[in-house]
């Protein structure tokens, strides 16, 4: 059995991301950057969802909408790493508040 190669001392928590429309693809997977402290790893999380969700945005959409879309083709980013249970939920994080907060920094309102 192979070794999985060791994340240097500094960098303990990696975040990766998940493609929610090629769900359970592994192969859509991608690195989204080691961070030597799991604060660090959550507030990459919580940047590559607003982005997510900044990106799916459209004209005239809801919050609701918006958060549907999300949960269909949107990045699910999740940490890995020196930690006992999961450290970030992009699916607890990603809710209609932040949908619609978004929504109200893009049109200005």
């Amino acid at each position: 059995m192979l070794d999985e190669p060791k994340m240097p001392k500094d960098k303990q928590f990696t975040v990766k991301v998940d493609d929610n429309y090629h769900y359970m693809d592994e192969s859509e997977r991608y690195d989204g950057g080691s961070y030597a402290t799991l604060q660090q790893a959550v507030k990459r999380c919580e940047q590559i969802a607003v982005e997510s969700l900044k990106n799916l945005y459209e004209k005239g959409i809801d919050a609701s909408k918006l958060m549907a879309q999300w949960a269909l083709f949107g990045e699910d980013p999740f940490i890995v790493g020196d930690t006992t249970k999961s450290a970030f939920s992009a699916r607890e994080f990603v809710s209609e508040e932040l949908c619609a907060k978004i929504i109200r920094g893009i049109e200005g309102g």
